[in-house]
Formats: structure tokens, sequence, C-alpha cells
């Protein structure tokens, strides 16, 4: 009999009910931890999406592409518009110095007599000379600026030196030069 001791059903139907609560105990405790992780993923999905939205940028402000380019013409028009300043401002001092030296002239021409100028032009020595020299006679000078010797050209064409001395009188130079212009 002791094995029918060993055997009481009461007692395994006890221990087999105990078994099944606390299976029904730990699926319940599992079933709500599971319920509550899923409620936490879709609170966390939720958070995830407000926060990609919050990540793109809004249609008003250009992509990051369209940024770089518009920022590289911004670059480039700022380049062009300080050569062009440079460009105006080298024409401008030069175009100020060209105002100088035209004024420089205009007062330079304020002062210019062209009287005296013409009366410079027309000493009395060099229109001789030129006188003498269409009738053919050249005069030719020495080192200290004394008539040293005549070339004259007759009416043929020839050339006649003739050497000037102090010895002898003007008069005879003259004779000899006007015989030597006459051949």
């Amino acid at each position: 009999m002791e094995m029918a001791a060993m055997m009481d059903p009461e007692d395994d139907y006890n221990t087999i009910v105990e078994a099944e609560e606390k299976i029904k105990a730990s699926r319940a405790r599992k079933e709500k931890e599971i319920e509550e992780a899923h409620a936490n993923l879709r609170a966390l999905s939720k958070n995830l999406e407000v926060a990609k939205q919050s990540a793109k940028r809004p249609k008003s402000v250009p992509s990051a592409e369209v940024h770089a380019a518009t920022v590289n013409e911004l670059d480039d028009s700022k380049l062009s518009l300080v050569k062009s300043i440079s460009d105006a401002e080298n024409l401008l001092a030069s175009q100020e110095a060209e105002l100088a030296a035209l004024k420089e002239e205009y007062q330079s021409l304020e002062h210019y007599d062209p009287a005296t100028e013409h009366e410079k032009d027309l000493d009395g020595t060099a229109l001789r000379l030129k006188i003498y020299r269409g009738i053919g006679f050249d005069i030719a000078m020495n080192d200290k600026n004394q008539v040293s010797n005549v070339l004259v050209r007759s009416q043929s064409g020839d050339v006649h030196p003739v050497s000037l001395d102090v010895d002898q009188p003007q008069i005879e130079y003259t004779h000899q030069l006007w015989k030597l212009a006459a051949s």
C-alpha cells in the first residue's frame, strides 16, 4: 500500500492546477509586457516620424546643392564686380591724368604769343643766310662761329670754295664771289 499512498490523485490534481495557474499568471504577465512593449514601440515610432519631419528641409530652404551653386554664382558675381570697379578706377585715374595734362597744355597755350614766335623765326641773320643760299652762296662757319669760307654755286652748276682771309679787303672778295657766281 505504500504505493497507493504515494499516488494520491488529489495531490497531483492540486499540483497540476497550481502549475496551470502559474502558467496563466506567467502568460498574463508576458502578454502585459508585450502589450507595454507594443505601446512603447508605437510611441517611439511616432517620435521617429516627428524627428524625421523636423530633420527635413522646409520647401522654402534650398537644398545643399542649390545653396552651393548660389554661393558660387554670388562669388563669381562679386569677382566680376571687383574687376569692373578696378577697371573703372584705372580708367578714371588715366582720364584724370589726361585732364591734368590738357589743363597744363591749355595754360601754356594761354601764354603762347604767335607774333613773338614768328619774330623769332624771322631773325635777321637767319633771313640773310637764307637769301644768300638762294642766290648761290653757302657760308661755312668755324669752331668760333666765324665765317671761314664761302661755297659759291655758279650758273653752270659748279661749286667753287673761297677761303676768306682777314688781310684781304672786302671789295676784292665781293668782286671774286660775284665773278664766280656769274660763271
